[in-house]
């Protein structure tokens, strides 16, 4: 909507006035002094202020929705920033937790490797041990630890309680498997020694190589054994 000035209203009344005196002038006879030049001024001031734009108010209210619409596009980025940087921050945690659980199994596995390379190396030789005419289950046992690995030592007695029960003549009368281990056919135990039929020695040697060869180690047979009844 348009203004009008109380400026402009008064000049325009002005004019309008001088107007009038002019035409009673006029009719009276007389002849009015006009100064054209105020009248054009006049007359000029009287537009310049009665035109304000009446868009101006529009332009206010399209000012105003810009910086909301910019406030709010801060705001979105913002938040998109914030969820951005969250999503960095979980992934490199859970990027964190598998390289730990990695370098956790391989630690455990290069444990391992280490105990059954320390482990194998501590066995002692068959031959170190003298020969006698008969040994007990206690005495077989014994040399057995001295032969085995402390760490493998309980699965290969899991085996020989169940194979022999530690008799070193015991003989399956239907299979034909022979020893501690029960070697099938017995005269395999012959590559460890030709004393295999007498030596305990001779056959823990022979049982252990073959555990380690087929398994990995006697808790490797053991396991296998579990789940078979057999090995």
């Amino acid at each position: 909507m348009s203004r009008i000035s109380v400026r402009g209203f008064a000049v325009a009344s002005a004019t309008a006035v001088t107007t009038v005196g002019a035409v009673v002038g006029v009719a009276s006879g007389s002849t009015p002094a006009v100064d054209d030049n105020n009248f054009e001024a006049a007359a000029a001031d009287t537009t310049l202020l009665a035109d304000i734009p009446a868009g101006q108010q529009a332009q206010v209210q399209t000012a105003s929705l810009t910086q909301q619409a910019d406030a709010q596009a801060s705001a979105a980025d913002a938040a998109a920033k914030k969820s951005v940087e969250e999503s960095a921050r979980i992934q490199a945690a859970k990027d964190a937790k598998s390289k730990k659980a990695a370098a956790e199994q391989r630690a455990e596995q290069e444990r391992k490797e280490k105990e059954e390379r320390a482990n194998r190396s501590e066995i002692r030789s068959a031959s170190s041990f003298a020969a006698q005419g008969s040994y007990t289950a206690a005495e077989v046992q014994a040399i057995a630890r001295q032969m085995i690995p402390a760490g493998q030592f309980q699965c290969f007695s899991n085996i020989v309680n169940h194979e022999s029960t530690w008799n070193y003549r015991a003989t399956n009368p239907s299979s034909g498997a022979y020893g501690l281990v029960q070697a099938l056919p017995a005269s395999k135990m012959a590559t460890a020694g030709a004393d295999w039929q007498t030596n305990p020695a001779t056959q823990i040697k022979w049982g252990l190589n073959y555990m380690n060869g087929k398994y990995g180690s006697p808790c490797g047979a053991w396991s296998f054994w579990q789940q078979h009844k057999w090995y």
